[in-house]
Parts: C-alpha cells; structure tokens; sequence
C-alpha cells in the first residue's frame, strides 16, 4: 500500500468536520479530509420531483437502514425505542437536517452545580460565545434579536415568516402568558454569501435544492477547499492507526472497489457524531488498546443522548396554510426549558411549532393513525386537515446514563466487512415525567390557540438524530474520553470534534452547539501548535 504523509487527517465532512476544516486551513498545513459518502447534486434532490414525499420513505428517508445507500452503513438499533437517522455523504446529516438552530443554554453547562445530576462540563457558555456568534455569520442564520429566553444572538438575516400558523400558535401562547420567540434557522431568507433565499416550499428533509439551508456542503467546504483543504470522498475509514509510544500514525480506508489505502498524518481529528465516532475507535484495537483506542476509560461508546422526541398535533377550522415554510422552523418556546422541580423531574424541554405534512405524508400519517378513513369519507376527513394541521414537536432534554451505549455488531457489517453499531438505549423516569409533563402542556396551548383532534405520540421512533455524549469531554482521564480542548487523553495527537464530546444534551437541537465546540476545538490547536503534544 502507498503511503501518504500530510498534517492533519479529518475524518468526516459533517458540521464539525467541515467547520474544523475551514478553521485549521488558515496554519497552511496541508489538510485532508476522508468522508465515506459522496458530494451531493442539489439538483438530484427529491424536492425537484414530484415523487418527493415517496422518496422520503426509500431513497432519501433519514434513516440509513431504510435508505441503504451504498455509502451508509447499518445500524443495529432492535434495542432502542428510537432508531438513528442520519446520513453519510459530504456535508453529512445537514443534507437532511432541519436547519433549527437553538443555542445551548449556560446552564446546560451547570447540571451537576445547578441540579445535582449528571456532569458540569469543563468548558462554559462564555468561553463558546464567540465561536456562536463565528459560526452563525459563516453558515447563515436567520433569527431576531432581543429574545429574553435564550442567550442574547444577534442573527445576520431577519426571521422565517410565521405564516398563519405561526401567528395563530403565537396567539395561544400569549393567552397563557407563555414564552415563544421566532426560532432562529439555519436558512437564508435573503440572499447570502450567493446562496439563493428560501421558498418556503417545506421538503427540507429532502435535501434543499435551492441552496437556501445552511448545510456544510454549501457553506464551510467551498470555502475551506479554496483554502487549500483536500477532501477525498468515497473514502470508509475502517481504523486509526497507532505506535508503540501511543500516538496515532493515521488511518486505513478503503475506496470504493474495496482497496485499502492508508494514509500517514502527525493529527488525526474524528468527526463522524456520536455513532460513528465510538464505533470508530471500537473498531481501532491493538496490543496498547485492545478495548478500543482511546479507551482507557472504558467510556469510549458509553453515555450515549438522544433527545427523546414528542410530538403534540392538533386540527385547525381555518385554513393555516401549514404546510408551507421551513419543515422545522416556526416559532420556539422555552417556557418549561429550566429546572422547576414541582413538576416531578430535573431539567427540561422546548416546544417547537413545526409545519404540517405535505398531501402523500399527511394521508399516510392519517391511516396509520386512524384519524383519515381509507374509502368513504377519505376526502372529505382528508380536506379538513390538509393545510389545517400543527405540529408541536418536543425536545427532551436526555441526561447521561453509562448503560445507553454504542458497541460493535458481532455479525451485522456494512459492505466493506467492518462491524456495524449496536445501540443499547431506555429512557430513564426522568425523561418519562418529562415527556407526560410536556405532553399536557403541549395540549394545553394547541386548545389556547384553536386546535382540535389532539393527538399526542412519544418518543418518536425515527427521531434520533442528536447523536451525543459517547466520547465526553472532561478533565479526569477516568472519567473522560477526551481533555477540555478536544484531545484525546490517551492519544496525545487524536481529537474528537463532534457530538460525542458532550457531556450533557441539553433541551434543544445541538448543530449550532456542535459547531461551536468544533471551532472552538480548532482555535485551541492553533494556539498550541508549538507544544499540541506536551501534557
């Protein structure tokens, strides 16, 4: 096999690997970047399709174990109440992501000082504020200032529309005298950086097809390959490489026909979330690390979050024309975000007003659910919900849990023969409180605002897209996996960039946090480039 020497090794071209990416290139070390998947052609998307909706449950579904793209990889998840979505290919599961963009909360950083559970992080809100604010001008976000229920932002571009559905859901939680503030987005509602303003025609779970949502593809990697960043994609990284000192050499992977190829490199940085990250390692043992590398701790796949997912729907009398606007951005409430322990739980959640199904979704949705008859009356129940429905979704917060794990599959590989991930996962009596708590309030402002036909689920089955805390960060090499910036303790040259980092998950979509860290992670190597190795 030929050998190839570069600086830095990335592996993986999602949120954190692109934005590392971008961040390291300006040391002009050569940089390399290893993603399994392909780049994207917006204009292969569904969206430009009328069989989008049917294309959602095949080729393009977010769940790779029903997508079973030729670059995915299975996932073994008969354990979990909620199965994993993501996707592999340049940009990662910003192709298909929603785009919310909520930022962690101060505290989310304080659950131990604050409530008595799980971990402080070694890190703070303050010491990530800027890599927020770099972060959201860079991607494009879309939002307004001023909200006294979040930490003060200051988005580049004015909010989505609320549309009628917004202003009606607006309306119920004023009558209750609950928070609600437009979410802030990761999508362009004006020109930006020559990308073209979102339509608001809904499919973001599709891919954008105008280049309006701020995925890694369209944002960081046009700019950190001009940079001088190489990405190589149909590249599956099978392990990390290590010496006799402990110190990582680079990695194996193979193309597309099956050859292997390693590549030689003096830092090697993981960014593949919080399933492929641990899976990673597992699968990278030697004589120095026969449980994984990295895995000194014997944490390397444990703790794993997933921000149990609950859905409050309800049935309006007027026209709301909900089915129009970004898929998952409306209006957000953190009413119930803070710890209030006489509601039988720590901790909390948000409430996100979220856009109703397109025609083949909602009928699928309305026979599965019983709400939509199949023969007689099919119409006519079906005229009455479409562009009528509201969807409130739930975020839970989920605290760590050693037992909730990522391992290697004994039998189930992907095609390349390496071992797929098998998710152990419950959710704890807290979330359960949680979930019925919010369940009830969710109802409770959908009747405010004018909704009908209540009808609650949860946890959502295919819903798992927050994939954190299986390589966390910590200042104790026997309590975490990596040190306060990123490093491995056991791997003086490996640093783990994504998800995985986590220490806890928060009560919102973590990307925005995610890339924060990331950047964060990469400002802390470019300052120790002289001694990034020293203890």
């Amino acid at each position: 096999m030929a050998e190839d020497i570069i600086d830095v090794l990335i592996v993986g071209s999602g949120a954190s690997g692109a934005a590392v990416a971008w961040s390291l290139a300006e040391t002009g070390m050569r940089i390399v970047c290893l993603e399994q998947g392909d780049w994207m052609n917006p204009a292969d998307y569904p969206t430009t399709r009328m069989s989008w909706e049917a294309e959602s449950h095949g080729a393009y579904s977010t769940s790779p174990n029903i997508r079973r793209r030729e670059t995915d990889y299975p996932i073994v998840e008969h354990e979990s109440p909620i199965s994993i979505v993501n996707f592999n290919g340049v940009g990662g599961s910003t192709v298909l992501y929603s785009a919310h963009w909520p930022r962690f909360h101060p505290s989310d950083f304080r659950v131990r000082s604050l409530d008595g559970v799980a971990d402080d992080w070694p890190i703070d809100y303050a010491t990530l504020e800027p890599w927020f604010e770099l972060n959201d001008r860079m991607i494009g976000v879309a939002g307004l200032a001023g909200d006294t229920g979040s930490p003060l932002r200051r988005p580049p571009m004015p909010p989505v529309p609320l549309g009628r559905m917004g202003e009606a859901m607006a309306r119920g939680f004023n009558r209750l005298g609950w928070h609600w503030w437009p979410s802030d987005s990761a999508i362009a509602t004006v020109p930006y950086e020559g990308r073209e303003a979102c339509g608001n025609l809904g499919p973001c779970h599709s891919g954008c097809a105008r280049g309006a949502k701020s995925s890694a593809d369209v944002t960081y990697w046009p700019v950190a390959r001009r940079a001088g960043v190489e990405l190589r994609t149909r590249a599956r990284v099978r392990e990390v490489l290590v010496d006799e000192n402990d110190m990582a050499t680079g990695v194996v992977y193979l193309d597309p026909e099956g050859r292997e190829h390693r590549v030689r490199a003096h830092v090697v940085v993981l960014a593949c979330n919080g399933i492929g990250t641990p899976r990673l390692l597992l699968n990278s043992t030697s004589a120095r690390f026969p449980n994984g590398l990295a895995n000194r701790s014997g944490l390397v796949g444990r703790n794993l979050m997933l921000h149990p997912w609950g859905l409050v729907q309800g049935v309006f009398d007027e026209p709301l024309a909900s089915r129009y606007g970004p898929s998952g951005c409306c209006i957000l409430s953190k009413e119930f975000y803070e710890t209030d322990l006489s509601r039988g739980f720590v901790r909390g959640y948000n409430l996100q007003i979220t856009r109703g199904a397109g025609p083949v979704n909602l009928a699928r949705q309305g026979l599965a659910r019983g709400q939509i008859p199949w023969g007689p009356g099919h119409h006519e129940a079906f005229a009455r919900r479409y562009g009528q429905v509201v969807n409130i979704g739930i975020c839970i917060e989920d605290l760590p849990e050693e037992h909730n794990t990522v391992t290697l599959d004994p039998e189930v590989t992907d095609s390349s023969g390496i071992p797929a991930p098998r998710i152990r996962y419950t959710m704890s009596e807290n979330s359960r409180r949680m979930l019925q708590h919010a369940f009830a309030r969710g109802t409770e402002v959908m009747q405010a605002a004018g909704g009908t036909d209540i009808y609650t689920e949860g946890p959502i089955r295919y819903a798992g897209w927050h994939l954190l805390g299986t390589a966390r960060m910590g200042t104790d090499p026997e309590r975490s996996v990596v040190n306060p910036w990123g490093r491995s303790h056991d791997v003086k040259n490996l640093f783990i960039v994504d998800g995985s980092v986590f220490v806890t998950s928060g009560g919102v979509n973590p990307t925005s946090t995610i890339q924060a860290v990331a950047l964060y992670i990469a400002d802390q190597m470019k300052q120790r480039l002289a001694n990034l190795f020293d203890d």
